[in-house]
């Protein structure tokens, strides 16, 4: 089930009825309620896969129970690298091997020698590797004593299987988020009317502007040689509006959706269009898998300790095991690669921490300095996506160097009208830089001004949204 189907529309108020009218007040049985509605909502995309969520819960929930009861340091290493193998066995097995057999094979061949490896010919489990991730930052919590495993089986897999982020996230921890499901949550108008308005601004970003830019992407990067230059650079721009589009929209209908419940997310984007750099774009970009990078990967190597080498080979690192998360695709090593190459300077020149605050925070519009700066950042993260997007590393190639042909710049062929849709998105987002999300304008004294506010963003949605099958993030 995804969250913008007619299923979805009906499935919410029905949960939500039963989880605050029906179960108000107790807890166990609200809990109950989200697991079933939970596995109900993985099971309607295919529920053959859902025994594979059930199995890796129930292993994470079990072998972190037997970590705290080993009595030695080896049972509990035992323990330990059972979950992390197991999880990170299927992890490999349904999402890289096809990937690891295939560029064996390849690598033979340029050797003379001819091999073909046994494929898998299944899809990949949708969410498997946010999933896996929640099990994987409990488990290594409990290991190094950071939390005590959780008792309850129920409250476990509500933490792992919650619904609003079990697709694509964010990455919740178990510090953050399972102290929410344990306690007693208590009906909040305000949280609950402001999750509905992020909900709404997600559905904007989604259907309004991510869904037009890709009639347009689809198009492009499909046939690059039929297009000139200028088509192919407005491609690029259009799918990186595409992809924040769709993955941010999806984050703010996922913490949206938990605050009808109670319950709030890890936040997972802050404008990160709007960053200065490209350190401070990868703090405001996907944000729960950065910082979980960094606290079981970047400081377990030694973060930025032991001198100026180890700290750029574990920022490499981090990038290039970034980029092969998303996928099993020499593109995305190379993107992440291309990030690292862009963020490096920075490092080494001890600018990485420069921009942390908000752009423009005494001020209504950015100086000059921090347009350039913005808009240097824009391009060399746009110039990025087209690997991220490309088929492969030669397809990718190709659109770059048509790209770069500047003398072939001419109007563009495509349909400038999502230029439209992300003109009013970078309005919404620019005037709340400081809050949570681009409408969140509850503080506005009129409410015949919110109102309209909320009338126009529908009308948009109503008149100017695009079909589209899934999320892009649905595919890692």
């Amino acid at each position: 089930m995804v969250f913008n189907s007619f299923e979805f529309l009906f499935f919410l108020p029905i949960v939500f009825v039963l989880y605050w009218f029906v179960f108000k007040k107790n807890v166990k049985a609200q809990n109950l309620l989200l697991l079933v509605a939970s596995y109900f909502f993985y099971a309607y995309w295919d529920y053959r896969f859902l025994f594979l969520l059930v199995f890796s819960t129930l292993l994470d929930y079990f072998t972190g129970l037997k970590m705290s009861e080993a009595t030695t340091i080896n049972r509990k290493k035992f323990w330990f690298w059972l979950s992390v193998g197991v999880n990170l066995g299927f992890l490999g097995v349904f999402k890289y091997y096809n990937f690891f057999a295939e560029s064996f094979a390849e690598l033979l061949a340029t050797f003379g020698f001819k091999a073909h490896f046994w494929t898998l010919s299944v899809i990949l489990p949708v969410g498997i590797s946010f999933y896996t991730f929640h099990g994987l930052s409990y488990v290594i919590d409990i290991y190094n004593d950071k939390i005590k495993p959780e008792k309850s089986i129920v409250d476990y897999s509500v933490f792992v299987c919650f619904f609003p982020l079990l697709v694509a996230g964010p990455i919740e921890r178990a510090t953050h988020l399972l102290p929410q499901i344990q306690r007693v949550r208590n009906f909040d108008y305000y949280k609950a009317a402001d999750g509905l308005r992020q909900i709404l601004w997600g559905l904007f970003m989604k259907v309004v502007v991510a869904d037009n830019c890709a009639i347009v992407v689809n198009e492009v990067f499909k046939n690059p040689d039929s297009y000139n230059s200028s088509s192919l650079f407005v491609g690029a721009i259009f799918f990186a509006f595409q992809i924040y589009g769709d993955f941010s929209g999806y984050s703010n209908i996922a913490l949206g959706t938990a605050r009808l419940f109670g319950v709030e997310l890890l936040r997972n984007f802050a404008f990160p269009y709007f960053s200065r750099d490209i350190a401070e774009f990868w703090r405001r970009w996907h944000i729960s898998l950065s910082t979980w990078f960094r606290d079981y990967l970047y400081i377990p190597l030694g973060g930025s300790k032991g001198g100026m080498w180890s700290q750029v080979k574990n920022t490499m690192i981090i990038f290039l095991v970034s980029g092969f998360w998303h996928g099993a695709n020499w593109t995305f090593i190379v993107w992440g690669a291309l990030n690292a190459a862009f963020i490096m300077p920075l490092v080494i020149f001890k600018l990485n921490r420069t921009n942390t605050n908000i752009v423009a925070e005494n001020s209504f519009l950015p100086s000059f300095k921090e347009l350039i700066q913005i808009g240097l950042t824009f391009i060399l993260t746009t110039l990025a996506w087209i690997f991220f997007r490309s088929e492969s590393v030669t397809q990718a190639l190709h659109y770059l160097g048509k790209l770069l042909n500047f003398s072939d710049y001419k109007f563009p062929e495509v349909d400038l009208k999502p230029f439209l849709f992300i003109i009013v998105l970078l309005i919404f987002d620019w005037l709340n830089r400081k809050k949570q999300h681009g409408l969140e304008i509850s503080n506005i004294k009129y409410p015949v001004i919110r109102w309209g506010i909320y009338l126009f963003v529908f009308l948009m949605l109503l008149f100017f949204g695009a079909s589209s099958d899934s999320f892009i993030y649905f595919q890692f």
